[in-house]
């Protein structure tokens, strides 16, 4: 069965791309995607997806809101965030609203996110 993937952003440059990269992997598929932290819970409730790739910074409801709430209604779901606005105070605050891992965007931020979603789907 595939793994079932969501990507929020509220940029829809950054949702293609992460999409392309994520896409590579034959056995990931994107169920869903969202501009915002309101319509992220949303998709969670309806898709069910097995990991959230979330941002920061977006309208409505930001990251850390969204993923305290992602993970009240479906504690299975991991949480990955990418974001411009990487430091240890969020990393801090992630991990206490139940992200599993930080990642920034800068960089080569598509191996780094393949990375990620694969270390955190290893048995």
């Amino acid at each position: 069965m595939a793994t079932k993937i969501l990507v929020v952003d509220d940029v829809p440059a950054i949702r293609r791309s992460v999409r392309f990269f994520l896409e590579q992997e034959t056995d990931w598929v994107i169920c869903g995607e969202a501009e915002n932290g309101k319509l992220a819970i949303e998709r969670v409730q309806e898709l069910r997806p097995d990991v959230v790739l979330l941002d920061l910074s977006m309208p409505v409801m930001n990251g850390l809101d969204a993923a305290r709430v992602i993970k009240a209604i479906a504690p299975d779901t991991h949480i990955l965030m990418f974001t411009l606005h990487l430091h240890a105070q969020l990393v801090d605050e992630a991990r206490k609203a139940g992200i599993a891992n930080v990642l920034s965007k800068a960089g080569a931020a598509g191996p780094k996110l393949l990375h990620a979603v694969r270390s955190l789907l290893a048995p």
